[in-house]
């Protein structure tokens, strides 16, 4: 039951096969592996990865959930039984974007219920009301732009959609104010921290809460082992020189980029 490709509407709807019901979710995969990236990196983690997404980040390491979404629809019950199939107590939400369907919500309810700790990986654009425990925020800098040159399809159709869609500033300080919250931005180079630093001020401008240093992690760009080693050490000396968090991407150190993991 493949995911048709997602709709020109904010929420981006996926087209839902002839089975599935109100209330499921297109699911491209669900594994358990170890978190990779920010504060939680190394602890065993069940990920659920919806599909589908109102960005388009030229760099995107899941191509399949928002250029070409895949994957098969679900209901909550179904995906809770899988993720108590695995022996860890931390679940990571993650997509695409999870927050376009309405059944996330739905979802961490059923995990909270459970006693799951559960960490949201979102864009930071789409506002939401559930119990998460860390809200895993990644605000999409100009340098994800899918510009004509950088397009992976070659044509910049997304370029102005992306462009006008990714950054919410009031949405990302409600994230600030009403969970635990790390800022994880994907850092191509030096030329992205002017850019981090004004977004860092204005949310904290913006937010009923602090945004302490500790909190905003960079992270390199890479989606292999190769392309990594081209950046790790850059952002690193960027994370010393401007007092932010260095994040490592564990999982890509450990098994480049293989699939379920």
């Amino acid at each position: 039951m493949p995911v048709a490709s997602d709709t020109d509407g904010l929420d981006e709807a996926v087209e839902r096969s002839a089975d599935a019901a109100d209330g499921d979710l297109p699911i491209n995969e669900l594994f358990c592996s170890l978190q990779g990236e920010g504060r939680l990196a190394g602890v065993p983690s069940v990920f659920v990865r919806t599909s589908g997404c109102n960005l388009r980040c030229w760099f995107c390491d899941s191509y399949h959930t928002s250029w070409e979404p895949t994957g098969d629809w679900y209901s909550v019950d179904d995906i809770v039984a899988a993720v108590d199939d695995y022996d860890a107590d931390h679940v990571v939400l993650t997509g695409g974007e999870p927050l376009v369907h309405d059944a996330s919500v739905d979802l961490l309810s059923a995990l909270a219920d459970r006693g799951y700790h559960t960490t949201v990986e979102t864009n930071g654009t789409i506002p939401v009301d559930a119990p998460i425990d860390l809200a895993s925020v990644s605000p999409k800098l100009e340098s994800s732009t899918p510009t004509p040159e950088r397009d992976p399809k070659g044509d910049g159709e997304w370029a102005d959609r992306h462009e006008d869609r990714r950054l919410d500033v009031d949405t990302l300080a409600a994230l600030v104010e009403n969970y635990e919250t790390q800022l994880k931005f994907v850092v191509t180079g030096p030329a992205d921290m002017a850019e981090i630093e004004a977004l860092v001020g204005d949310v904290r401008d913006a937010a009923d809460a602090p945004v302490p240093d500790d909190d905003v992690l960079l992270m390199p760009e890479g989606r292999t082992r190769e392309q990594l080693d081209e950046t790790r050490r850059v952002v690193a000396d960027l994370a010393l020189e401007y007092g932010y968090r260095y994040t490592p991407r564990l999982h890509v150190d450990l098994w480049n980029d293989a699939p379920g993991t």
